[in-house]
């Protein structure tokens, strides 16, 4: 596990890229772009197999992606650890994250690792849509991609 650094940025814009379909993130109408967060990489022999990045504002943390290229070896649980360690260590409040009401797994994984729902954000994707037209309105689990979904855990 290590920080990113200024040498990890074309590799996450890629990532995001790739996974996240463009260069940025959308979470409650506030747009993240991959050279203004902070984050960590997990990795396994020598390679890249996990990334979260995140934002500090007004005394929280939001996690603004999270990815495990590899499942079931902790990966995911590791990349949460340490962005809950830096909030404790920043003496931040909260530790939040969004996911969308499709994501069944998402949902089950930060419910799992003590995160708790605080709101939903109905209609959310509608805006999302206008700033990227490429998300699908049929999400995960053939369920329409609507909502936001904040989760939340205090410190």
């Amino acid at each position: 596990m290590r920080r990113i650094t200024a040498d990890d940025l074309p590799w996450i814009r890629d990532f995001w890229v790739g996974h996240w379909s463009g260069d940025f993130i959308v979470t409650r109408g506030r747009i993240h772009r991959w050279d203004e967060v902070g984050g960590f990489i997990a990795e396994m022999d020598g390679e890249n197999v996990g990334l979260i990045t995140y934002k500090i504002d007004a005394g929280e943390l939001e996690v603004t992606s999270i990815n495990s290229l590899v499942e079931k070896k902790g990966v995911g649980t590791a990349l949460v650890d340490e962005v809950v360690n830096l909030a404790r260590t920043k003496s931040l409040g909260r530790v939040m994250a969004i996911t969308t009401n499709d994501d069944l797994d998402a949902l089950k994984f930060w419910q799992k690792r003590g995160f708790k729902l605080v709101n939903i954000y109905p209609n959310a994707m509608e805006a999302t849509r206008k700033l990227k037209p490429k998300l699908p309105l049929i999400g995960e689990n053939g369920i329409p991609l609507r909502d936001e979904i904040e989760l939340e855990m205090m410190l």
